[in-house]
């Protein structure tokens, strides 16, 4: 089986399952203990928590270990709301769910600011909107079509307005090189399982010197930031993944997931017509391709690419099998037959060109497929319906 939906999750790095498996074996001790065996726990959570600041150039003590994701982002804009005043929160209308309806669950007005037709913020709308805003929450890149955001940018303004800014990174560590020296944003989330860990695992970055509020009480672990007993395997293991992170960057990770992607869009696009790339093409992440096929319905491709041994997703793993179109792709003016015919293809370092061309040559016999039987007045093979 091919794997291409590394935007949804990536495959546990051998050398990260190593890590892990003692602490799920042997060494069961509570962090928090003062015996020898708790203290070693304590130690391997520190030197992890190094690992992860050192993947953001980060400091250690900015880092804070969550659950994964949702809730870094969950905390993040939780600690914002409580401790900004009044004033609109600042979200693109393209966030991930973890943020639109978190705010949205909120007892304050929140404005989505719109998208260009490559999925890039509006900055001047967020530039006008910024005065009186209580903070701004930007994702680095997008889930699904892959779009950098021009977050520096946005921080800027921020800085001007002289309100915090998060973002969430959660789609763009691992693949492109992202530090804090690069993107000085307030609060940063991420989530291991998309750079080869585990899931259940992620952390925010907590500017030093920020106030926080913490969403979690209780025992006060994280030093008051998130209690909690910590899951000391998978924060080793996301630890040992930052790292193999920060290498894999180093070595020109970014370069090669590109070289892969365009060779796969290559061969799709010389191949089949009717196909239209979504997204920003000049500002996107090096290893998405977001692709719409005329004459075909997403979840219809999805089912002849599995029986050919290939994986990916109809834009979002969160969104797959609703019936509504993305809203990504809506708010990218995108019309809703073309946003049913969307796939995203995502592909991660452990992925060789052999995957690309056998899935280039997969995808272009599903959609051939797929349109020959739409094409003879049988009717689509999925229908979007009660």
């Amino acid at each position: 089986m091919i794997d291409l939906d590394s935007n949804a999750t990536t495959r546990l790095a051998p050398e990260v399952m190593d890590a892990m498996l003692p602490w799920l074996r042997d060494q069961h001790a509570n962090p928090s203990g003062a015996y020898g065996a708790a203290k070693r726990a304590r130690q391997a959570i520190e030197q992890a928590r190094s690992q992860v600041a050192e993947l953001l150039g980060a400091r250690p003590e900015e880092i804070v270990f969550t659950s994964g994701g949702t809730e870094s982002v969950n905390a993040a804009l939780h600690s914002l709301h409580t401790l900004t005043g009044e004033g609109e929160i600042l979200v693109s209308a393209i966030e991930h769910s973890a943020v639109l309806r978190f705010v949205d669950a909120l007892p304050r007005q929140t404005r989505r600011l719109g998208v260009d037709a490559g999925g890039r913020v509006e900055l001047d709308e967020m530039r006008e909107a910024s005065g009186g805003a209580a903070f701004i929450s930007l994702m680095a890149a997008n889930n699904e079509v892959g779009t950098i955001q021009p977050l520096n940018e946005a921080i800027a303004i921020a800085r001007e307005a002289g309100i915090p800014i998060h973002s969430d990174a959660t789609q763009a560590i691992g693949k492109i090189p992202f530090t804090i020296e690069d993107h000085p944003a307030d609060l940063i989330s991420l989530s291991a399982h998309k750079f080869h860990g585990p899931k259940g695992i992620g952390a925010l970055y907590v500017r030093q010197g920020l106030d926080f509020k913490p969403l979690l009480h209780g025992g006060g672990q994280e030093k008051g930031r998130r209690s909690g007993t910590e899951n000391t395997a998978a924060i080793v293991a996301m630890g040992v993944a930052a790292e193999l992170a920060r290498r894999e960057l180093e070595n020109d990770l970014s370069q090669r997931l590109g070289q892969l992607r365009d060779r796969f869009e290559e061969q799709v696009l010389e191949s089949l017509t009717g196909v239209q790339r979504n997204g920003s093409l000049q500002h996107r992440l090096p290893n998405t391709s977001h692709l719409s096929f005329k004459g075909c319905e997403a979840e219809g491709l999805i089912i002849l690419l599995d029986e050919f041994g290939v994986q990916c997703s109809a834009g979002s793993a969160c969104m797959t099998g609703k019936r509504e179109p993305s809203h990504v792709q809506m708010a990218m003016g995108i019309d809703p037959a073309t946003a049913k015919s969307s796939l995203r293809f995502s592909f991660s370092r452990l992925n060789a060109q052999q995957d690309a061309d056998d899935a280039a040559k997969a995808l272009v016999r599903a959609v051939e497929k797929l349109r020959g039987i739409q094409g003879s007045g049988t009717g689509p093979v999925v229908i979007y319906g009660s």
